[in-house]
């Protein structure tokens, strides 16, 4: 039997609960570690810039390239996250991989993939063997692996975040979405800037190519690296051998694209069946991996029911993305926005006691560890649940029911232990 929660009304930061992190400021590493993510990308795109100023056009294709490259970006950010609703993962760190995607990895793929151009497979092959040597073999291995590293550290400092599938999936789009963006901005500017190859029609197709027929392409390609980290944060043994697996399929799917791209149109068809072959697979994952987490949510919060903070009509409740948002509402309409946020905890971190009840039944969390996150979180769902029922009136007084509850009673009989 789980022993009841004591309430507590004093200062308590729901987001350091729910990140599993201490509670307070924001890391002043993670501060720097942003500044200079950001700092990356724009002397990225400074020197895409400087590639336009050296083709004699002046500021003008950068001016045309950037806001090209920017359109597509906030949608499918937005994609994204509706993927990551039911397990958020926090903002913070999806930022964090955006930014690397787009500062980091990016700068350091334009150096070392020129200097490797220019320096290595050119000279040795010729321009056009050369080329294709480079596009094929040596840019996938440096860009999988730039953007890996992010995926391996957050693995390394954030083992806690990878709690399936689904997580892995998420941090890889936001790296790959940040990576595409900024590399669009080069071959928009190279498009424009070579007119005996079309000039402006070149560019509409490079656009229609890289920002609407093909803008995921780096989000799948890094995703089996996102599935190998995921696959070894929720092992205790083969943890690396898992990472490594991922990142060689991330290599062989990129390295396959840009070696099909070059064969023309047939090239490009068979390049597109592959990815859209591979993207179907990736939802299918996701939508197993939200019914794995439901049926966790289901087999595990009604060990609660003694502690007054999980009734059965909040498990169907947390059970549904539909019925969450139903609550949030409900919340908001009846509490404002300070009811929303705690019915967001709420059900947040009535999710993270579900998975980490199922990791520690896996052995991937000790039990000392489970002990001191199930308190946290029980303690968290105690005063969410207090902000969110607190002016509910009286048995017996007039009262709308919750819309997922049976009668407002039912709501009150435990609002906090």
């Amino acid at each position: 039997m789980t022993e009841p929660v004591p309430f507590n009304t004093g200062p308590f930061d729901p987001a350091a609960v729910l990140a599993d992190r201490p509670s307070g400021r924001t890391p002043v590493s993670f501060i720097v570690g942003i500044a200079v993510t950001f700092a990356c990308a724009l002397v990225a795109l400074g020197i895409d810039a400087v590639q336009s100023f050296a083709a004699g056009d002046g500021v003008l294709p950068f001016a045309i390239a950037l806001p090209l490259a920017l359109v597509p970006v906030p949608l499918l950010v937005v994609v994204v996250l509706w993927m990551d609703r039911l397990e958020p993962e926090p903002r913070a760190n999806l930022a964090f991989a955006f930014l690397w995607g787009a500062g980091v990895a990016a700068l350091a793929a334009l150096v070392i993939n020129t200097a490797d151009l220019e320096y290595v497979t050119m000279p040795a092959l010729g321009a056009s063997t050369g080329e294709y040597v480079a596009a094929t073999f040596g840019a996938p291995v440096i860009e999988e692996t730039l953007k890996g590293l992010v995926l391996v550290g957050l693995l390394w400092r954030r083992r806690a975040e990878f709690d399936g599938p689904t997580d892995g999936v998420i941090y890889a789009a936001m790296v790959g979405l940040g990576f595409a963006m900024v590399e669009n901005v080069g071959y928009y500017i190279n498009a424009i800037v070579t007119p005996e190859r079309g000039g402006i029609a070149l560019l509409g197709y490079t656009f229609v190519l890289r920002g609407v027929l093909s803008p995921l392409l780096h989000p799948i390609f890094t995703s089996m690296t996102g599935l190998g980290v995921a696959y070894a944060a929720n092992r205790r043994y083969g943890a690396w051998r898992a990472v490594a697996l991922g990142w060689l399929a991330a290599v062989v799917l990129h390295g396959t694209w840009n070696g099909l791209s070059l064969f023309g149109v047939a090239g490009l068809v068979a390049g597109y069946l592959i990815m859209a072959c591979v993207l179907f697979g990736l939802v299918m994952l996701l939508i197993a991996d939200r019914r794995r987490m439901v049926g966790l949510i289901r087999h595990h919060l009604p060990a609660y029911a003694d502690t007054g903070l999980v009734t059965a009509d909040d498990v169907a409740m947390l059970a549904s993305l539909r019925s969450r948002g139903t609550a949030r509402t409900w919340a908001r309409e009846t509490h404002g926005r300070p009811g929303a946020k705690a019915m967001s905890d709420y059900q947040l971190a009535a999710t993270e006691l579900a998975l980490a009840r199922a990791k520690r039944d896996r052995g991937v969390l000790s039990p000392a560890a489970f002990a001191a996150r199930e308190r946290s979180l029980l303690a968290l769902m105690a005063v969410a649940r207090h902000t969110f029922t607190r002016q509910l009136p009286d048995d017996g007084a007039p009262a709308i029911p919750p819309p997922w509850v049976t009668s407002a009673s039912a709501l009150q009989k435990h609002p906090y232990p």
